[in-house]
């Protein structure tokens, strides 16, 4: 079986969402604006995007980039206001993926933006940096930039009995949405590479091997807290023939499923889980 295509969404985009720091100019009444409220995001009632002019003149704007060549700002909402406010994977079940993106980037900043504001060197108050995501402490000089919390997850196959088809590896989790049948992921520790931290987590959940290990692509993730990214593989299990053992802890169970046999309880469509699924699927169809 050949490695699944990258899909179009880890294309480099000709227009969609680019993420900047940097305001440029002033806000306009027509830029979009994204508020944020504890930890969801304030849409219009029909889910629709807000823009700077449904807000108070004196709102305090925070740069997030273009989306499609529009001036994106986001703001932390200290008052109540009408409109819908949900949390990041119901809005991104529902809109287009650049705008997805945008909303993830939005509960970021301002999740950031609130949990560091003093030097934790010497604990003056920290300044913003006009053209980056980061502050400054203005009396010992720390540099605070706004950090990533990188995570794998794998598309684990292995060959399938004589004519069946292939197997992938799939996982339920301790933890979240527990009905759901998932792939085996976890976060990168300091000093480890993504690829080793493939074959750790592979061999600490499910107690096995993989080789053959392929890149797959990458997303933003704001369900699992501010500043996830996802980078995604695919990988063929070293032994054929072995079975997953579940650590007990992070895991509750683990199955090998065939492509043309997938259980109905998989990530949803807008995550890169989902996507990796279903390009293994494809590719094993080609």
């Amino acid at each position: 079986m050949t490695g699944p295509a990258v899909v179009r969404a880890f294309d480099a985009p000709t227009g969609g969402f680019r993420p900047g720091a940097g305001p440029g100019r002033l806000p306009a009444a027509g830029d979009l604006a994204l508020p944020v409220t504890g930890a969801k995001l304030l849409t219009d009632v029909d889910g629709r995007p807000l823009h700077v002019a449904d807000l108070p003149t004196d709102t305090d704007w925070v740069p997030l980039g273009t989306l499609d060549g529009v001036p994106a700002w986001a703001t932390d909402l200290t008052t109540t206001l009408p409109g819908r406010a949900r949390g990041w994977a119901s809005l991104a079940a529902e809109v287009p993926e650049p705008y997805a993106t945008l909303a993830g980037r939005a509960l970021a900043v301002i999740t950031w933006r609130r949990t560091h504001r003093w030097c934790g060197a010497c604990r003056a108050e920290l300044a913003d940096l006009p053209t980056e995501t980061a502050r400054r402490c203005p009396d010992c000089g720390l540099y605070v930039p706004m950090q990533l919390s990188a995570a794998v997850l794998t598309a684990i196959t292995r060959p399938g009995r004589a004519g069946s088809a292939d197997e992938l590896l799939l996982v339920r989790h301790a933890t979240g949405p527990t009905g759901l049948w998932a792939l085996v992921a976890g976060f990168v520790e300091a000093g480890e590479t993504l690829e080793a931290a493939v074959h750790r987590e592979v061999g600490e959940e499910v107690g096995l091997s993989v080789d053959r290990l392929a890149y797959f692509g990458s997303q933003p993730w704001a369900i699992s807290g501010p500043g996830v990214l996802l980078a995604g593989f695919t990988a063929r299990a070293a032994d054929p023939h072995a079975e997953p053992v579940v650590d007990g802890r992070e895991l509750t169970e683990a199955r090998w499923f065939g492509l043309d046999a997938l259980p109905a309880e998989l990530p949803p469509a807008y995550s890169i889980s989902r996507w990796l699924i279903d390009a293994t699927v494809t590719a094993a169809r080609a």
